[in-house]
């Protein structure tokens, strides 16, 4: 038994080394992941505000009218939920999940979910959820491509009335080991107030500056309205990949510290057991020795 006991011990031992050798790698892959999304977020956010502040001082020369900006009465809203499509993160598909089927329960108006991710679609279609729209095999590095495909067609729902707003729950990244699961509107677009805008530094005046705008207001906005939510979107998937990069280093950092763990505790039990065998073995040999006397 005391020989049984040890061979089992030893093959989990081995067991769990291969498991930490696994677990220690996708430590490292999703480390070096996690340094290039966090460039390209760092690299979108600039020209993010920068559009979003080009916006509020076009909107701000008169009042200027774009079927984007239109509020009409909620009926229909859809729920964008931008999730990874694998798991070994951690919470990070949990939390994004619990919060849309939140914002989805609390909704007054009928909600309709669009699916950017495998695991959030698959997690509402095992519930009877059905979805609008679904994207699924994004790929570790989301491009402007995605983005714009994705935009257009959230845009296109909207101008068609078939939603009346359009809302999105994805993951923001604010470090490797701090990420915030947040729920934005998209759709329809508010420009941006006068108070969001930068103000001027204590006891300076600065003079109102006017913008000429070429071709004229109205051409520019037609353009830039739907650029906003297209860069808004990009950045969302940016965010949201970043994030999941984050969360799985971090689970599979602490996955790897507990391997190391429960290696140590195997091994004692091991040497114990082995000691124990030993000492038996002694024990019988010396009674072997004092019965032939």
């Amino acid at each position: 038994m005391a020989g049984k006991g040890k061979r089992e011990i030893s093959r989990r031992i081995k067991a769990v080394k291969s498991t930490q050798q696994i677990t220690k790698a996708m430590k490292l892959v999703a480390a070096a992941k996690l340094r290039r999304a966090q460039e390209r977020v760092l690299a979108a956010r600039p020209y993010a505000r920068r559009l979003e502040e080009v916006l509020g001082r076009l909107s701000a020369q008169g009042e200027l009218q774009h079927p984007l900006f239109e509020q009409r009465e909620r009926r229909r809203v859809a729920y964008v939920i931008v999730t990874g499509d694998r798991g070994l993160c951690g919470s990070y598909n949990v939390n994004i999940i619990r919060k849309a089927a939140s914002a989805m329960r609390s909704s007054a108006a009928e909600p309709v979910p669009v699916a950017i991710g495998r695991k959030g679609r698959d997690f509402f279609t095992r519930r009877g959820r059905k979805f609008l729209r679904e994207w699924v095999g994004v790929g570790e590095d989301p491009n402007f491509v995605l983005a714009k495909e994705i935009a257009g067609a959230l845009m296109s729902l909207f101008l068609s009335g078939e939603v009346d707003e359009a809302r999105l729950i994805y993951t923001e990244f604010i470090s490797a080991l701090r990420q915030k699961p947040v729920e934005v509107q998209l759709l329809p677009v508010a420009p941006p107030e006068a108070e969001s805008r930068p103000r001027p530094a204590k006891g300076r005046a600065v003079a109102e500056v006017q913008y000429l705008f070429e071709p004229s207001g109205p051409e520019v906005l037609d353009v830039l309205v739907p650029k906003s939510v297209e860069v808004q979107v990009y950045r969302t998937l940016l965010e949201a990949k970043a994030s999941e990069q984050g969360a799985r280093m971090t689970a599979m950092g602490s996955a790897t510290d507990n391997a190391t763990e429960m290696i140590g505790k195997l091994t004692l039990a091991f040497n114990r057991a082995r000691q124990a065998a030993i000492t038996r073995e002694i024990s019988e040999i010396v009674g072997g020795a004092e019965a032939l006397k």
